[in-house]
């Protein structure tokens, strides 16, 4: 697994990491599946996690520095 880091998205911030190898991401709904190159995002306050597709992440994340 890769390290996280932590973004944030208008007006929040999450803790990010890239999907290296497929996975099933548990959430609140069942587990989710993610692909190479997916995001797995998880509210820090919540602890509530779930995929995103890459194009969406960079679409509405920026690193939180």
């Amino acid at each position: 697994m890769s390290e996280s880091l932590r973004y944030r998205r208008k007006p929040g911030i999450v803790d990010a990491r890239r999907v290296t190898q497929r996975e099933d991401v548990p959430t609140a709904h069942g587990p989710v599946p993610a692909e190479i190159g997916d995001w797995v995002l998880t509210d820090p306050t919540s602890g509530d996690t779930w995929p995103i597709k890459p194009d969406i992440f960079t679409e509405r994340y920026e690193l939180n520095a």
